[in-house]
């Protein structure tokens, strides 16, 4: 039996040591909003907040993630600046990867809270979006920046 604290709630969880997150997440927990498209931590879509770091929950195992805090798009509360920002700026075409491309937004601006447009081309380069909605989300990541800086109006 494993312990984490998914989106503020304690979960019990049992499965095999090595069983991936992402699919105690989804399978387990039934939290769907973790996407799984390839498997080996490259395109980003199953990104999950670990202990507040983005982390790709298809390569990180139960046991690794064991006493975790784990946070989900579902536990980013609905008045975040880069919820607020994806909305405002419109930017999901079909919705797939934005969960864990919002959620590496995220902890990109915990650790780079004033970011260039160099900077936040460089910290969503490894996620993957097909629908072509990076320009709209790097305009979401600067407002949301913005925001959280206490600027208004991007």
């Amino acid at each position: 039996m494993f312990s984490l604290t998914v989106n503020g709630e304690r979960r019990e969880v049992e499965a095999a040591p090595d069983t991936p997150l992402l699919w105690v997440l989804r399978d387990t927990l039934g939290i769907t909003s973790v996407k799984y498209t390839c498997g080996v931590g490259e395109c980003g879509m199953c990104t999950v907040l670990m202990n507040g770091n983005a982390q790709r929950s298809c390569v990180i195992t139960l046991e690794e993630a064991a006493g975790s805090t784990i946070t989900t798009i579902e536990g980013l509360p609905e008045e975040h600046p880069i919820k607020q920002a994806w909305i405002e700026q419109q930017v999901p075409q079909c919705g797939y990867c934005q969960p864990g491309i919002m959620l590496q937004a995220v902890d990109f601006l915990t650790r780079v809270p004033k970011p260039t447009e160099s900077q936040i081309d460089q910290a969503m380069d490894d996620v993957l979006c097909r629908c072509g909605s990076h320009a709209r989300m790097k305009v979401a990541i600067k407002q949301a920046a913005d925001t959280l800086n206490g600027k208004q109006g991007g």
